[in-house]
Formats: C-alpha cells, sequence, structure tokens
C-alpha cells in the first residue's frame, strides 16, 4: 500500500521507512530499515542498518542460495570473513558469495555508530548455516509475495548433526 505523501511506489526515502530494532544480551543488537521491501523490491533486498559500538547485528554466517554485499555508510568495524579479519570503513563495498567457507559477520569496533546497506539476491527457499553454534536455518515462503513473515510458510533453526531417517514418523504399515 503506497503511503499518500510517497512520489512513487518504488521510490522511498530512507526517513519514510519504519525503523525495526532487536537487541540480544549486550553483544547482538541493530536498528533497521527494509528498503527492498518498502519499494516493492522482488529480487534484490536492501536494508539500511545501524550497529552500536561493540556489537554486532547477526552472528557468524553463510547463505547457502542469497548472496550478499554490504556498503559502508559510516563508521568503521572488524568484518570476520572465513579465517580473516578485514578493517573495513566508509565507502567500502564487500562482496559475499554463498557458501560455508564465505561465512561472515560484521562488527562494530569503531568508537561511533556503523551505518550500512546490506543488499541481497532474495530466494523464495534458503538455507543458512550457522559455524559458532553449529546450528542450520531454513526458511520458504508462499510463490508470488514480496517474502513478508505473514506468507511465510517454514521457518526453522536446528543443530547440525541431526538427521532423521526419511520415514521417520511415518505410518509405514505392517511388514508380512
Amino acid at each position: 500500500m503506497t503511503q499518500p505523501d510517497r512520489r512513487h511506489p518504488h521510490v522511498v526515502n530512507l526517513t519514510e521507512v519504519a525503523t525495526d530494532t532487536d537487541e540480544k544480551g549486550s553483544r547482538f543488537g541493530y536498528a533497521c530499515k527494509e528498503l527492498g521491501m518498502a519499494t516493492a523490491g522482488r529480487e534484490l533486498g536492501c536494508s539500511w542498518y545501524e550497529v552500536a559500538p561493540g556489537r554486532t547485528a547477526f552472528p557468524y554466517h553463510y547463505h547457502c542460495a542469497e548472496e550478499e554485499a554490504i556498503f559502508i555508510l559510516e563508521g568503521e568495524g572488524t568484518l570476520r570473513l572465513g579465517s580473516d579479519r578485514i578493517a573495513v570503513a566508509a565507502g567500502d563495498y564487500i562482496a559475499l558469495p554463498t557458501g560455508p567457507e564465505l561465512a561472515h559477520q560484521l562488527l562494530n569496533t569503531g568508537a561511533g555508530p556503523l551505518r550500512y546497506l546490506c543488499l541481497s539476491t532474495v530466494h523464495r527457499v534458503e538455507i543458512v548455516g550457522y559455524p559458532d553454534s553449529n546450528k542450520i536455518g531454513t526458511s520458504a515462503y508462499a510463490p508470488g509475495t514480496d517474502a513478508a513473515p505473514a506468507k511465510r510458510w517454514v521457518r526453522q533453526r536446528f543443530r547440525a548433526g541431526a538427521s532423521l531417517d526419511y520415514y521417520d514418523g511415518e505410518d509405514i504399515g505392517e511388514v508380512s
């Protein structure tokens, strides 16, 4: 739904988008504005993030389907990318292709806020690995939607390594 004061449904100013926030303990936390969803983006997502000093927005992770990129707008931090630690600052562009060898996490190691754009491809089905905590995350969305949470079919996180037989829990009938 287009707001009456919007210039166009595919154009939005940062000030026109609601801010979502999340915090967990003293290590994780962010403010976020989902620009891609606000402009009805279908296959390319873009979110604006602000992370306070000493925090990170997300656990160390990798994607199996969605490729990400980060553009640092303001501040400085440390990018954990695979086994590397890389200093990043305003003006840096970071490509984050899929796969476990490119697991990543961006930490604000500066004195002020770290502000950046995170861009990503948008896929209906995604699997995310979390090497530090040995978790796997899965998600799937209904076709033809903008991947809004209300249209989510599956979102599950579980410990990696746990595996069930294909027929586990199924009524397999009597064997004669």
